[in-house]
């Protein structure tokens, strides 16, 4: 629910809206009308943090990212490059990766996009390649490409099956395999996106929970093969946040910016039990920096969970 994805070519799945909540759905259209001023129902709209003047604790760092064209990738690679990193990203959409880099550029940071699709070991590899080639090295890896769709299990196509695999799980082992032997060089340290599915499922999402749960597994035993080789691994769990994926995949992809806050506002009510609302993109690339930060040196093979409250209800 919570990761970024260049897939726009699979329709929304109408058991995805159901997972909304029925309520959430038939009281949208209700909701919406009553919306003064494009305002959404109260503690739909998360909040952005508040971008620190001056701090500059990743200058002269340069930071990989994948899937960084919209949601948490791109608030990730504003926030690195408003603190001083130079921030190297791809994505599949090469129109929204220059426009994406062209922002951040305007807003005096540094920021190089290169199309790539992590699906694709030669793509990746030169992903990297070029990365170090323009910065001479890696500091800091987000490896946060992901996708998902909503299906019963029985009803799962196999090519999608091994397309969320290839895009959640392979990706993240492609992108570390081809990070980690520049790292080794002068340590470093990698973050890959979870999701609180990493504990946690809901129905419709069994090839989702499965991937999220098997990025557990590479980040842990990372961390213990590179721990003392001076490269740190951790993954970061984020609970519903504000993405076009979700929006995509609820079939709320077009939709008013006020139809949706009203949706997705009464659903988080009812599932997101701590806060009752969803998280900005913003708030998870806020975490994502604080676990990258010069402070966090004894974080590794560590799941951060932000999420707030989901899991404290199950």
């Amino acid at each position: 629910m919570s990761q970024d994805t260049d897939k726009t070519d699979k329709p929304a799945n109408p058991s995805r809206r159901r997972m909304l909540g029925a309520a959430a759905i038939g009281t949208v259209a209700g909701a919406a009308a009553g919306l003064a001023s494009g305002m959404a129902l109260a503690g739909a709209t998360p909040p952005q943090p508040p971008i620190l003047d001056g701090r500059r604790r990743f200058a002269d760092q340069t930071v990989l990212i994948t899937g960084a064209t919209s949601g948490i990738g791109r608030a990730a690679a504003e926030a690195f490059a408003a603190e001083g990193a130079r921030v190297v990203f791809c994505g599949r959409r090469e129109q929204l990766g220059e426009e994406v880099a062209a922002g951040i550029r305007d807003n005096g940071g540094e920021a190089l996009y290169i199309r790539a699709d992590v699906r694709e070991e030669a793509d990746v590899d030169a992903f990297v390649a070029q990365a170090v080639q323009a910065y001479g090295g890696i500091d800091i890896a987000l490896n946060n490409a992901g996708v998902t769709f909503n299906d019963p299990l029985h009803e799962i196509a196999t090519a999608d099956w091994d397309d969320l695999y290839a895009t959640n799980v392979r990706g993240v082992f492609l992108a570390m395999k081809a990070e980690i032997p520049h790292m080794l060089e002068r340590g470093g340290q990698i973050i890959v996106t979870s999701s609180v599915n990493i504990v946690g499922a809901r129905p419709g999402l069994a090839a989702y929970n499965a991937s999220k749960r098997a990025l557990a597994g590479i980040v842990q035993t990372a961390a213990l093969e590179y721990g003392t080789q001076g490269i740190r691994v951790n993954a970061i769990c984020p609970g519903a946040t504000d993405t076009e994926m979700i929006r995509r995949d609820a079939g709320f992809i077009d939709a008013p910016d006020a139809v949706w806050h009203a949706g997705v506002g009464v659903w988080a009510r009812s599932n997101v039990h701590g806060m009752q609302r969803v998280a900005s993109p913003q708030e998870i690339a806020a975490a994502i920096l604080s676990m990258a930060s010069p402070e966090m040196t004894y974080l590794n093979g560590s799941l951060f969970f932000v999420d707030g409250g989901m899991t404290s209800a199950l």
